[in-house]
């Protein structure tokens, strides 16, 4: 466990494996969360919060349609490649998208 100090004006400077772990560089914005017990930061979200109908559409697809199953090969497919470190053949890679 590492400590901080806190300085007379309210600061806490964190430990720089800390800083580097998140990549947090001097300027970020971070969320500040009372958990009850402590604090808690985290990263601030970059974008304000979106309702789906604000971006539906947004992103237009040229390509041919796929069907439902075949994005779920897809997804399936790259959980294996995540989990297993390998990818498959790119033959079947391309008939599953």
């Amino acid at each position: 466990m590492q400590a901080a100090k806190l300085s007379g004006k309210g600061r806490v400077s964190l430990p720089k494996n800390i800083l580097s772990r998140y990549n947090w560089n001097a300027g970020q914005k971070l969320q500040i969360i009372d958990t009850g017990d402590g604090v808690l930061l985290k990263s601030a979200q970059p974008f304000k919060p979106t309702q789906l109908d604000e971006v539906v559409g947004i992103l237009q697809h040229t390509g041919k349609p796929v069907s439902l199953e075949e994005m779920e090969e897809a997804i399936r497919q790259g959980a294996l490649e995540r989990k297993h470190g390998y990818k498959h053949s790119k033959q079947t890679y391309v008939n599953s998208i």
